[in-house]
């Protein structure tokens, strides 16, 4: 397919074309109008978690400059706004007593979104846990469910009148391993029981985000967000395939099988999954690990090339770097392969009983540099190119593919990368908070108008 020759209309008429963001990465005003401290606002002051020593305490001040972002998206040409909502904004202690400045600004922002033509799509929860809770024991916690519970239905009483596209969790591989397994994302936590307890919660609560939002809201269409990465073995080895079978269960499967009812994954060369069994009694209940989403989102960033290594622990298997094998990489040397990312979409698809999918968030993230008033950053807009090409030929294969959601809008606090990794279709300057539109934007612009 020739990348360069598709438009926005190759995709139909009722195509979800949006950019996507998140409180703790774009909202700033970490302690305005009555909003509690999260877990990145705390492991941030950590010396050394966050590159450059940067803080999420300002980012590009989202919360102050809502608008005019809104009318920027609005310009690009855009029709979907994903954002998340911060928990500690709504629940400064993630319990009690509600934030009424929090639900305030969430209104406004909505609103300010249908003015513009935004349809807005929420995310319950996008990784920024309120502090109060994980010195309760955070996502390890029996009492998550409960939390989580009081949560969503506040949100979906406060906004399910005007929002109808909901998101209840964020890439929950990725908080779970990077937060409470390896320690490199809040909270910082590493071993493997908290991490167990930590999956478990995240799949019940996943599920039961989508059963709380059904019950509130009849007319409210119901998602959830997982990232995927297809999983190379380095060599054709069985060694090598075991390897990337484990690691393909981590970053694949953990999480979409119990959302479609199919449990917790098996692998006989797997004991960790026994041990996740043992742990949390999963046989009681997958079940209640099941919720009949209306979409499934998937995030797609990478493919993994990895090998066996039995130094690590559990998982027996290390990455082999985009950078070393010379092929083509972003600046965080995350490999660019579009063909992967077509066969992602297509084995989620392949489960079966995924009604549709919507590529939830979608970018790459390069060295931009403003000169002159001008971002040139031809490679995002190759990357663009490539990746949306995969995505119409999956539609056009027959998997019910109804939207795309470029991530992000805005350079913003990129987690433990801080501000150094940009993936905005805008350029933001972090001193100023000017914001400069780049090449990539202008060329969404003119792919969607085409």
């Amino acid at each position: 397919m020739n990348t360069t020759t598709i438009s926005a209309k190759d995709f139909g008429d009722n195509f979800k074309w949006g950019v996507a963001m998140s409180a703790a990465q774009n909202e700033g005003a970490y302690l305005e109008d009555g909003r509690g401290l999260s877990i990145w606002d705390v492991f941030a002051r950590k010396s050394g978690k966050i590159k450059g020593n940067t803080k999420p305490t300002e980012c590009c001040d989202f919360y102050h400059r809502y608008k005019d972002d809104l009318l920027l998206a609005k310009a690009l040409g855009f029709t979907t706004f994903r954002f998340s909502i911060s928990w500690s904004r709504i629940l400064p202690d993630g319990v009690g007593k509600v934030n009424k400045a929090g639900i305030a600004f969430y209104n406004k922002l909505i609103d300010e979104c249908l003015i513009n033509g935004l349809e807005p799509m929420i995310t319950i929860y996008h990784w920024d846990l309120p502090y109060e809770l994980e010195k309760k024991g955070g996502w390890t916690s029996h009492l998550m469910r409960k939390w989580f519970e009081r949560f969503t239905t506040i949100c979906v009483n406060a906004f399910g009148d005007r929002v109808q596209h909901w998101i209840v969790m964020n890439e929950p591989s990725g908080f779970t391993t990077l937060g409470y397994m390896v320690g490199q994302h809040a909270p910082g936590k590493i071993g493997f029981d908290g991490y167990m307890s930590a999956i478990h919660n995240a799949a019940l609560c996943t599920a039961d985000g989508g059963r709380i939002i059904r019950s509130h809201s009849s007319k409210a269409i119901i998602g959830t967000a997982f990232s995927c990465s297809e999983v190379i073995p380095y060599k054709e080895e069985l060694l090598h395939i075991k390897a990337a079978a484990k690691a393909d269960v981590i970053l694949n499967r953990m999480f979409i099988e119990p959302a479609l009812g199919l449990g917790y994954p098996e692998d006989p060369d797997f004991p960790f999954l026994e041990k996740l069994y043992f742990h949390s009694k999963a046989w009681k209940y997958t079940r209640q690990m099941q919720f009949d989403f209306d979409f499934i989102g998937i995030q797609n960033y990478f493919s993994l090339t990895v090998k066996h290594n039995s130094i690590i622990p559990y998982i027996n298997a290390s990455e082999v770097k985009a950078s070393t094998r010379n092929v083509p990489h972003t600046d965080l040397g995350w490999e660019i392969n579009a063909d992967s990312f077509y066969r992602m979409i297509k084995r989620f698809w392949d489960y079966g009983n995924v009604k549709s999918i919507i590529v939830t968030e979608g970018g790459a993230c390069f060295k931009d540099q403003l000169k002159n008033g001008v971002v040139n950053d031809e490679k995002r807009i190759a990357y663009y190119q490539q990746y949306l090409a995969a995505v119409l030929k999956a539609k056009n294969e027959g998997v019910n593919l109804n939207g795309y959601l470029a991530w992000t809008l805005t350079d913003n606090f990129e987690w433990a990368f801080g501000y150094n990794a940009r993936f905005g279709l805008i350029h933001v300057d972090f001193e100023t908070q000017l914001r400069t539109i780049k090449n990539s934007g202008y060329w969404f612009r003119n792919f969607l108008k085409k």
